[in-house]
C-alpha cells in the first residue's frame, strides 16, 4: 500500500476507536482533537502527525500499520525505540539527507510521522563515503547552549540511532522530544527510563527527560559552521613568540 491509501488510513483509524469502544467525541478528547473525530472518519481532515503520535503514545498503535506499511498493529512506545519515523529517497531510490532548519524544527516533533510534511524540507545526497550505509539528517543549531563547540546557526549532521540502548554516554545527540528538538550531550542514568541532557555551555543546567518522551535520536558526528574567524594579529604574534621560545629551548639543549 502507498501513502495515498487514504481510505485505508481512515478505516484503520476508525477500527482503533471502535475496538476501544469510544465515541467520536471521547476519542477526540483523548487525542487532543476539537469536538469529534467525525471529520477524520469522513475523510475531510487528514491524520496529522500529532494525532499519529498520540495514537502511538496512548494506545501503542504502530504508525506503519496505520498507513498500511506493516501488519504489526501494536508497537510498544517509550521502551527505547528512537528510530527515524520517516525516511525520504530520491528518484533513483537513494536515501536523502534531509535538512531541518530552525523554523522547521519548531514543527518537527508534531510532524515527525507526516510523510507529506517532509516533502517541503530541502533534501540532497551527500556523496561522501562517511555518509553511506546509514540514515543521516541535518539540524540547525538555535541558541548558545552548546557553545563553544557549536554556535548559533551552525548545522549538525546526525546519524540515526534505532534504540536508546545504542546511545553512548557523553556523546552529543539531536534529541527529538514530544514538543521540542534539542542538541545536547547525553548521559544515561541508573533508572533506564530516564536520561540526562547536558549543555556544553555551563550557564545552562542539565535536565532529565523520560525515555518515553524521546521520539528520535540522532548521533552528531559532523557539523557545518560559518564561524571560522581569521586569527587576529595579537594571536599570530603570540604564536610567533611561542615558536621562538621553543626554538631557543632546543638550541640550549644542543649547546
Amino acid at each position: 500500500m502507498g501513502i495515498n491509501d487514504v481510505t485505508g488510513d481512515i478505516r484503520r483509524f476508525k477500527q482503533v476507536r471502535e475496538e476501544l469502544e469510544l465515541t467520536q467525541t471521547e476519542f477526540a478528547e483523548a487525542l487532543g482533537i476539537k469536538n469529534s473525530t467525525a471529520d477524520i472518519e469522513r475523510g475531510r481532515t487528514k491524520l496529522s502527525g500529532q494525532v499519529v503520535t498520540e495514537l502511538l503514545r496512548l494506545y501503542s498503535i504502530n504508525p506503519l500499520w496505520l498507513f498500511g506499511y506493516s501488519n504489526q498493529k501494536y508497537l510498544k512506545a517509550g521502551t527505547g525505540d528512537v528510530s527515524p519515523k520517516v525516511v525520504t529517497v530520491d528518484e533513483g531510490d537513494n536515501e536523502n539527507l534531509v535538512l531541518v532548519n530552525q523554523r522547521a524544527a519548531a514543527g518537527y516533533p508534531h510532524n515527525v510521522q507526516d510523510v507529506e510534511w517532509y516533502r517541503q524540507l530541502p533534501a540532497f545526497d551527500f556523496p561522501l563515503p562517511q555518509y553511506r550505509n546509514a540514515t543521516y539528517r541535518g539540524f540547525q543549531i538555535e541558541g548558545d547552549s552548546m557553545t563553544p563547540n557549536f554556535h548559533p546557526d551552525d548545522w549538525v549532521l546526525g546519524k540515526a540511532i534505532t534504540s536508546m540502548d545504542e546511545a553512548d554516554n557523553n556523546r552529543v545527540y539531536v534529541v527529538v522530544m514530544q514538543d521540542s528538538v534539542v542538541v545536547k550531550k547525553l548521559q544515561k542514568l541508573p533508572d533506564p527510563s530516564r536520561v540526562l541532557l547536558i549543555s556544553l555551555n555551563q550557564e545552562y543546567l542539565p535536565f532529565e527527560v523520560n525515555v518515553s518522551d524521546v521520539q528520535e535520536l540522532w548521533q552528531v558526528n559532523s557539523k557545518l559552521t560559518f564561524h571560522l574567524d581569521s586569527p587576529s594579529e595579537s594571536s599570530l604574534l603570540r604564536e610567533l613568540q611561542q615558536s621562538m621560545e621553543d626554538l631557543k629551548k632546543q638550541v640550549n639543549r644542543l649547546a
